[in-house]
């Protein structure tokens, strides 16, 4: 549960429920529409409840927005931390943590389309958290990339190969146009950690 967004209501449960039916509501309209012309009325709609009820779990329409933002990196958040084994030190701890947040991004590339497309609306601060949220993530596939190598790696590097691992498992979303016209899912993620393995001359897992 986000606590930066007030809420009049005290049940955790129904909190986290109701929000959670608000982003995917909201997605779908500003993917279509764009964030400035969708209504809070428009978001209650698709959220299955009343303008009235809205306003119990949000203050403004921005709120939505955070909340959608929030929800993504709570997810790669779980996602890397099910996946995430801080005492294995072999390379399929790094694989696997690839192939998960790769999937999770499949499953959640209309959220991440719409988190970048909107995030300016933000105000400065709701954006300052969204993108202490992604330094965080970076962050832990830079912990993962540092535990599977057998040699050590300058902090830049390190910092270069965690961020295109981040981008790459979002451009799947972003260039959909083009990359899932020309592979599977099964086969960009393949491609993706052989052409990781090779930059880090490891075996890759894929061969």
């Amino acid at each position: 549960m986000v606590k930066n967004v007030p809420t009049s209501i005290k049940d955790q449960f129904l909190i986290e429920k109701r929000r959670n039916q608000m982003v995917k509501g909201a997605v779908t309209l500003f993917k279509d529409k764009g964030f400035h012309r969708t209504t809070t009325r428009e978001i209650a709609e698709a959220s299955g409840f009343s303008i009235g009820t809205l306003y119990e779990y949000i203050r403004k329409k921005e709120d939505v927005l955070f909340l959608v933002c929030d929800f993504i990196y709570e997810r790669v958040k779980e996602r890397m931390e099910q996946v995430i084994d801080m005492e294995n030190k072999s390379v399929d701890c790094l694989s696997n943590a690839v192939r998960s947040y790769f999937k999770l991004m499949d499953e959640m590339q209309d959220e991440v389309l719409v988190m970048y497309q909107e995030v300016k609306a933000l105000s400065r601060d709701a954006k300052e958290y969204v993108l202490q949220k992604e330094r965080d993530m970076v962050h832990m596939l830079e912990i993962v990339i540092e535990n599977s190598l057998p040699y050590t790696i300058s902090e830049q590097d390190l910092k270069l190969v965690a961020n295109n691992i981040f981008v790459h498992g979002q451009m799947w979303g972003f260039r959909r146009w083009l990359m899932q016209k020309e592979f599977t899912m099964i086969e960009y993620t393949d491609k993706q950690i052989d052409l990781l393995f090779k930059s880090l001359n490891l075996s890759s897992p894929t061969s």
